[in-house]
């Protein structure tokens, strides 16, 4: 074990990746716990290469824990659109104003940081590792490849994931336990690729024992997914004067607080026949967008229609500016439709 983790973190001093919320290995500067929560709850399901903009913007923008955590709520989910799991954004605005009462002070243990709002198992090992180097067992889908094929580990996941943690456990260290979480990932991310894994460049090839056994490129095993469901729903393009209407959804379920296209309830049931909260006089088909969330897929037709009633609470929107609203992917996309 402790050859590996020799072997790891200097192949790590010399080939870390370049990322902007992070200190590069054997820089005397101290990380910065806030870019550390912020670029890991950033990352939760997206790629790096997806984070790089939002995290620049961000960071720009709202600089210290302190500034997020008086801004809007509006304004952060409108930064975040683009990037999923909306849920994650409301967590974000909660865990900064939490922190801020705290003096701005990120708590150092694992223990404390899983207090925070929206932080798991995962980020709150990752940011006592990365930011305080605690020694703390980081798992991520990078590591939980490289340590199923260092240790041969064929059981399929996610019911692997026990005896994967129990292995990192194994090979983690007392001292440089940031650079070392982050030198996992990064063998994950450029060597121990989930296609075609680049042995050759291995520091760990001679050791590894899903390579010697010839089984490297098929761990890890993943138990198949089950297909999911389909679901169907409308969205309303609603014109005034070259402004179009847009809602706030509510605060909890798909998407929630964030600005939107009137739509038909789609998000309540699963057979597509919501109802809108508002009469509407439907019009011409402008269009359907398909989108994959997490648990159903939805394909969202897109309607031009009236108002037949009372207006709704919403604001008229400059179409010429469709692209400012800071709509979530999936309205964004019907807006594009309607306006091919």
């Amino acid at each position: 074990m402790a050859d590996v983790r020799e072997r790891l973190l200097a192949w790590y001093d010399e080939h870390a990746r370049v990322l902007p919320w992070r200190v590069p290995p054997n820089n005397r500067a101290t990380p910065d716990p806030y870019r550390v929560w912020l670029s890991e709850v950033m990352l939760q399901q997206t790629t790096v290469a997806a984070v790089k903009d939002y995290f620049a913007r961000f960071t720009e923008r709202w600089p210290t824990v302190a500034e997020l955590a008086a801004a809007e709520e509006a304004d952060v989910l409108s930064a975040w659109a683009g990037l999923g799991y909306y849920a994650r954004a409301r967590n974000l605005i909660a865990c900064a104003r939490v922190v801020a009462d705290r003096g701005g002070l990120f708590p150092d243990s694992e223990e404390d940081l899983r207090e925070l709002p929206g932080v798991g198992a995962y980020t709150s090992a990752a940011i006592a590792a990365i930011a305080f180097d605690r020694r703390a067992v980081v798992v991520d889908a990078n590591v939980e490849r490289v340590i199923s094929r260092l240790f041969a580990i064929t059981e399929p996941l996610p019911t692997s994931r026990p005896a994967i943690r129990e292995a990192a456990d194994r090979v983690t260290p007392e001292r440089r336990a940031g650079d070392f979480a982050q030198a996992m990932m990064d063998l994950g991310a450029t060597i121990c690729t989930s296609r075609e894994p680049r042995c050759l460049l291995c520091p760990l090839s001679d050791v590894c024992e899903a390579r010697a056994m010839g089984i490297a490129g098929d761990l890890p095993r993943k138990i198949a997914k089950k297909a999911r469901p389909a679901r169907t729903g409308t969205a309303f393009w609603i014109e005034r004067d070259s402004h179009v209407l847009l809602v706030q959804r509510p605060g909890k379920g798909m998407l929630g607080g964030m600005r939107a296209l009137p739509d038909d309830g789609w998000n309540a049931r699963a057979d597509g026949n919501g109802k809108a909260e508002f009469a509407v006089r439907q019009g011409d088909p402008l269009g359907a967008v398909t989108h994959g969330f997490t648990h159903f897929t939805l394909t969202l037709s897109v309607l031009r229609a009236e108002l037949a009633g009372s207006e709704p609470e919403g604001e008229w929107w400059p179409i010429s500016q469709i692209g400012e609203a800071g709509l979530p992917t999936l309205f964004a996309r019907a807006a594009q439709t309607a306006l091919a």
